[in-house]
């Protein structure tokens, strides 16, 4: 491969919202780039995931790219959380905007990604054969796109049609009339049950772990509370990024410990921040997810709260989780309690009648057989990890990723991978990503990638690679903060717990400004942590 040539200099995978920034960003540095995208469309998530009640939880307002002021003024939001069909239009709107297009190569399935030794070129390879090699590879793969799949005895043998929240038809489902069984009770569960059950004759939803879920309040927004963001959207944006999950900036911030606060006091902060709506409901004191003491008081709220909505004492005692509040992501509904009120719904507790087999008929579980028209697997995502190892990724010497990250993943900055030059992994493992805003994560990595591969080229350094000793101290670190808090305490995506066999290990990082901060130190230094190739 001595003599190979090199195409671009920038091969993207992925067309979401990363890899869209990533090719303007690209552009604007006079770098040559092509993103190579499996789907028909742009919009990553938003393209795929599209069934009945999916849409943000993140508000419309903070949930949109900030790099472009005349974007920002001239996209107008619907609603206080967009639906998905309003996100993939923006999607669309910025790919046409910037004309993105032309350098997207849709329905084009990425298999292997190979690094050469002596050129230090990769070598992407597709689905279809077609191999284009560049200097770096930047993974713009998301952290929620490898849809998984539970392996169920039977599930073969099932006559109705399947359905996978992650990967729904974009023609739509029609329920109506018929009996159907969703599996599952996470965010795209708790989004969409609510309208299934509206058209469907009978739902039946197998529960494995009660959710935690606070109401959205969702509504339209008023013309002028847009414009008064839109008026000085800079101030907007920055306040923003002081916050730890780098959003909620417009929300009155908690200053004390919900120890110091009276029992009246606590019950009305948790009463106005359940009104209010939203993940900010986490907010209402300082340590709700470091204090077992603390975080009980929001649990026990919540708990009361469903045992008010929901009408049958043992149904409601079903819904009610046991486990820490937000150690697992809160989820933000409409109407999701009050939906089991409803006579044609019906909850069966896999904690205590596991299902045993999918039947051709049905659902099988160990109490009996549920006769179903079609079953939704709602079960989310091989999270954070599942999109990158699904691609052959060999780096020095031929080592895959899925050897290099067999006891789990190991990054320096979520942003690299010792032994892997010049791959960039976007809101990857050891970063903040999934407990913030991704779209302000997503700009920061995007910003940061393209600093760096200038800062390469006007050096005349053909390659940058971590320190084994840089990315230990990293994965430390991001182990030190996670156990400062409550969030390793249960069994949760976050830990890699709803994937059979995946190593179980806490892959966020827990703080926005500081990761931020610490992403400017390292490339101001000269980038350090970092062996630099000429």
């Amino acid at each position: 491969m001595t003599d190979r040539r090199q195409d671009v200099d920038l091969v993207i995978v992925g067309a979401g919202f990363a890899g869209m920034y990533m090719l303007h960003r690209a552009r604007s540095a006079g770098l040559s780039a092509v993103v190579l995208e499996r789907g028909g469309g742009v919009g990553g998530t938003w393209y795929w995931n599209r069934y009945p009640g999916a849409r943000c939880d993140i508000e419309s307002m903070e949930y949109s790219f900030e790099f472009s002021d005349e974007l920002q003024q001239e996209w107008d939001w619907s609603e206080r959380y967009a639906p998905q069909p309003e996100i993939l239009r923006y999607a669309e709107h910025v790919a046409d905007r910037f004309d993105l297009r032309c350098d997207i190569r849709f329905d084009t399935t990425v298999v292997a990604a190979t690094f050469s030794d002596d050129t230090s070129l990769w070598t992407v390879r597709t689905e279809a054969g077609e191999e284009i090699v560049g200097q770096f590879v930047v993974m713009a793969t998301g952290c929620l796109s490898s849809a998984n799949t539970p392996t169920i005895e039977g599930a073969d043998t099932f006559t109705g049609p399947t359905y996978h929240t992650g990967r729904w038809p974009h023609e739509g489902v029609d329920f109506s009339g018929l009996r159907v069984g969703i599996i599952g009770t996470g965010s795209s569960a708790v989004q969409s049950i609510p309208i299934i059950a509206r058209e469907a004759a009978e739902l039946i939803v197998f529960q494995r772990t009660a959710t935690y879920t606070v109401p959205a309040h969702n509504r339209p927004l008023e013309p002028a509370e847009r414009a008064a963001i839109k008026a000085d959207y800079a101030a907007f944006r920055a306040e923003n990024r002081t916050m730890v999950p780098a959003f909620g900036a417009r929300l009155r911030r908690s200053e004390i410990s919900a120890l110091e606060a009276t029992p009246e006091e606590r019950a009305a902060e948790f009463d106005a921040r359940w009104q209010q709506g939203g993940l900010s409901f986490l907010g209402a004191f300082t340590d709700l997810l470091i204090s077992p003491d603390c975080n009980e008081m929001a649990a026990d709220y919540v708990r009361d709260r469903i045992r008010e909505i929901v009408v049958d004492p043992k149904v409601a005692e079903k819904l009610t989780p046991t486990q820490v509040i937000g150690c697992k992501r809160l989820c933000v509904d409409t109407g999701y309690y009050e939906t089991f009120n409803r006579p044609n719904v019906h909850l069966v507790d896999l904690q205590s009648t596991p299902i045993e087999r999918i039947t051709p008929g049905g659902i099988r579980t160990t109490a009996g057989d549920h006769q179903l028209d079609c079953i939704i697997y709602a079960t989310g995502f091989d999270a954070m990890t599942g999109a990158l190892l699904r691609v052959d990724i060999r780096g020095r010497d031929g080592v895959a990723l899925g050897e290099a990250w067999a006891a789990g993943p190991r990054t320096y900055l979520g942003l690299s991978v010792a032994g892997f030059p010049n791959l960039f992994t976007i809101t990857g493992p050891g970063s903040p990503s999934v407990l913030t805003n991704m779209l302000v994560s997503i700009q920061q990595h995007v910003e940061w990638i393209a600093d760096c591969v200038t800062y390469l080229r006007d050096h005349d350094h053909r390659a940058i690679e971590a320190t084994v000793e840089a990315q230990d101290a990293w994965v430390d670190w991001v182990n030190l903060i996670a156990d400062f808090t409550l969030y390793p305490k249960c069994n949760s995506w976050y830990l890699g717990a709803n994937v059979p066999g995946k190593k179980r290990v806490f892959m966020p990082l827990i703080g926005f400004p500081d990761y931020a901060a610490k992403c400017a130190q390292v490339a101001q230094d000269s980038y350090s942590g970092f062996t630099l190739v000429d």
